[in-house]
């Protein structure tokens, strides 16, 4: 008897506990004899894991923070470093991020930015004195790579402008020609390109370069064209490498703007990097002063000091590039909802990021490393070449798949990733091709040439 009356008692308390309002608008949308059904067959483990899901339903998850940098690299900075680091993303992301996708969709440069860049201080990074911050090369690569982070542009005007037409200066010039350009190029009221590639020689300058130069006096003439040169447009200096037709040896020349036979067109129709101005520049009979030869360029081994050097940021660029594919197509997938749930939860979904964080792991790892040989002063052609194959040919893979997990979205400009899809293809192809590079390498370790 007291058995049934606790039965009754329970029925009681079950009763009042049901809210009958919400149970009738519920049998509307399912079949409540069937759920019913189906709940008593589970046993405890599975009716344990029902009621989890159930408890969990509304509460709010706290999700991990974006961050490309997984194995944590940056803790290996000094404060200083880490500070300077952060203020660059800061700036990047607070005056560039809200302009890039306009100017990129227009190829054209956002001069106004450049003020607030020079204050920046970080122009000559790696230099010392004139006016330059004198830190390390693992520096100028962490700062090239939060450029390329939100824009790839920036960071080759960047690489420009510190890397190529500074270095020249830097390692190739005489100390007068150091005092006129380096404080003013350090400060941005001076700017520079860098004259290599040709119309018709691309990556093979060492033996091919067309470029004439021809000394008369005290003065020389340059002949030629120039191709793909960044800055060219609006450049106040353009480092202009010929050959040298009495010694056949390639020199090193600072043609100033406004210098008679010099013209530059802009280069239209470009589909990445469109942001850059690149230049294709004449030469007729341009007459430069010896004093504007750089007076330590006196064969290509010279020029490839330069191209050595840089080499490294581009690799640094190509993490970047990859770096802001991932944290978008990331942000992305945990915003965007189909069948009801956040796509970032689905399987397939899920193994493209972790292939795309795999990469970019890889990438940062060998890149930081390869900066810290540059500071231990051990930096060599092939070590610079490998970082470039292998980042740029990675960051392809990275931004393809930020691209295949945002679907359709992936190629509007609005979501950003489509620019990083598109610059990719040129970050892969400049400061020699992949092809170039793996030569460079390939006679490294197996002591035989490959070069045509």
């Amino acid at each position: 008897m007291s058995g049934t009356f606790t039965k009754l008692k329970n029925a009681y308390h079950l009763l009042k506990s049901i809210d009958f309002k919400m149970l009738a608008k519920l049998s509307e949308k399912i079949d409540l004899q069937q759920v019913m059904q189906s709940v008593a067959k589970m046993d405890e483990t599975q009716l344990n894991g029902l009621m989890k899901m159930l408890s969990s339903r509304g509460s709010k998850k706290a999700l991990p923070p974006i961050d490309g940098d997984f194995y944590d690299l940056s803790a290996k900075l000094s404060r200083e470093d880490r500070e300077l680091q952060l203020k660059v993303r800061a700036f990047m992301e607070k005056e560039i991020q809200p302009i890039v996708n306009e100017y990129w969709l227009k190829a054209e440069f956002p001069f106004e930015i450049i003020p607030k860049f020079a204050a920046l201080n970080i122009c000559g990074v790696t230099y010392d004195g004139y006016g330059c911050p004198n830190r390390s090369y693992l520096m100028e690569g962490i700062i090239a790579m939060e450029m390329a982070r939100v824009d790839a542009s920036i960071a080759t005007f960047f690489g420009v402008q510190s890397g190529l037409a500074m270095g020249s200066i830097y390692m190739l010039g005489s100390e007068s020609q150091k005092d006129e350009w380096l404080p003013g190029m350090q400060q941005l009221k001076t700017i520079g390109a860098f004259g290599l590639t040709e119309p018709e020689v691309g990556s093979g300058t060492a033996g091919g370069l067309t470029t004439t130069a021809k000394r008369e006096g005290d003065t020389w003439i340059l002949n030629g064209q120039k191709k793909w040169i960044g800055n060219a447009t609006f450049a106040d200096v353009i480092i202009i490498w010929a050959r040298d037709v009495d010694d056949n040896q390639v020199k090193g020349f600072l043609l100033r703007k406004g210098t008679p036979g010099f013209s530059v067109e802009k280069m239209h129709d470009k589909m990445a990097l469109r942001i850059v101005q690149n230049g294709l520049i004449t030469m007729k009979d341009c007459r430069i002063a010896e004093s504007d030869r750089l007076q330590r360029a006196n064969s290509f081994r010279d020029t490839s000091r330069v191209l050595r050097m840089t080499r490294a940021g581009v690799a640094w660029e190509a993490v970047g590039c990859a770096r802001g594919a991932y944290e978008n197509a990331l942000a992305y997938t945990r915003s965007r909802k189909q069948f009801g749930k956040p796509i970032a939860s689905f399987q397939l979904i899920q193994g493209h990021l972790v292939e795309m964080l795999s990469n970019l792991t890889a990438m940062q790892t060998m890149a930081f490393r390869l900066s810290e040989i540059q500071d231990e002063g051990g930096l060599k052609d092939e070590h610079a070449s490998l970082a470039k194959v292998f980042c740029t040919l990675r960051t392809r893979d990275v931004v393809s798949r930020a691209r295949e997990v945002m679907g359709g979205n992936g190629i509007l400009l609005e979501y950003n990733v489509a620019r990083f899809v598109a610059d990719a293809e040129a970050i892969y192809s400049y400061e020699g091709t992949k092809e170039i590079n793996s030569l460079i390498v390939g006679r490294a370790i197996t002591g035989a040439s490959a070069f045509v």
